[in-house]
């Protein structure tokens, strides 16, 4: 048994963030930003969207595109690190708008690597025999917790969500051939969103000291994520005994551009096999892969049959791969 990936979907919200609008909120400049970043333009939802308004009409584009009904499926993964509410989970919400309700749902928090733990996770229940189909989605709506006064970050992250849409197969030497994920925990505090949990409570405080706001070592974060997304994706490679030469196109996390530029130069890879989007989008975290994975395949950059290496690199630390014949 084999998961396929039989659909894809994406949204983002329509309210775009400049470069030059940056300009004028914090010190920082557009050359800068490109340079340092690859970014130019970051979309923003409105301050009365949650992740699983974004997270719907991606999981319907996926669910369509697969030839899916609401009622078909069976098991509904939400990787999200800014999740509507504490609980009930954000995959719960996407279960009752979406009318799916058969299907399991539950989210899972990864950081930016919450997309590949979440797809980890949906094709293993999938091969168990335990599901026939899963929708995995990945939907972040950072603007929620970026310090907009905190020029470091606030260039970086945007909203948005991705899905794919998850079949049993058998007979196939199609879908998802392996996963791998790690963390590091001892590292936390490289990345982290402090306030909000039980550690530090919601409090007058905490929130006049904006701890509830995602904090970065930014430099210390650069070298553990190029280190450990060229270890993830040689461990896929080598799993499956396979080489460089035989990928169609490598599908980073969009986090920076710099640090594609350097995974691709240590695995000895030209950078023209590796997808962009950061540009249009900046990072958002776990909606981060699916949305690349959607339009990879609908800008026929890659086609059925094509061998398709994902990985990833988030807050936890936590970090991993897949390796996709689509």
């Amino acid at each position: 048994m084999i998961s396929v990936i039989d659909g894809t979907g994406k949204f983002l919200p329509e309210k775009i963030l400049t470069n030059r609008d940056l300009e004028k909120m914090v010190s920082t400049s557009d050359e800068w930003i490109v340079e340092r970043t690859g970014i130019r333009n970051r979309r923003i939802a409105d301050g009365n969207v949650s992740a699983s308004d974004l997270a719907l009409p991606a999981a319907k584009q996926a669910l369509e595109s697969a030839g899916l009904k609401p009622e078909d499926v069976e098991l509904i993964i939400v990787g999200t690190s800014t999740p509507d509410m504490l609980f009930p989970s954000t995959a719960c919400f996407v279960q009752a708008k979406l009318g799916a309700s058969r299907a399991v749902a539950f989210d899972l928090l990864a950081a930016c690597s919450g997309f590949i733990f979440a797809l980890a996770a949906a094709d293993n229940y999938i091969k168990s025999g335990a599901y026939k189909n899963a929708l995995v989605i990945g939907a972040e709506v950072y603007s929620s917790i970026v310090d907009w006064q905190d020029r470091t970050t606030c260039v970086l992250f945007g909203d948005g969500a991705g899905a794919v849409a998850l079949k049993a197969q058998e007979g196939t030497s199609d879908g998802i051939l392996s996963t791998h994920i790690f963390s590091d925990g001892s590292k936390a505090d490289y990345l982290y969103a402090p306030g909000g949990g039980s550690s530090q409570r919601f409090s007058t405080k905490m929130i006049n000291e904006k701890q509830y706001c995602l904090k970065m070592q930014g430099r210390k974060t650069f070298t553990v994520a190029v280190k450990k997304m060229v270890q993830a994706a040689r461990i896929a490679l080598s799993h499956n005994s396979v080489s460089t030469s035989d990928l169609k196109l490598v599908i980073p996390h969009q986090a920076n551009r710099r640090i594609i530029e350097a995974v691709a130069r240590q695995l000895g890879m030209n950078i023209e096999n590796f997808f962009f989007n950061i540009e249009k989008y900046g990072n958002t975290a776990a909606a981060s892969l699916p949305i690349a994975l959607d339009e990879a395949i609908r800008e026929g950059r890659v086609v059925k049959g094509d061998l398709v290496l994902t990985v990833t690199f988030g807050g936890g630390f936590t970090w991993g791969s897949a390796l996709i014949r689509l």
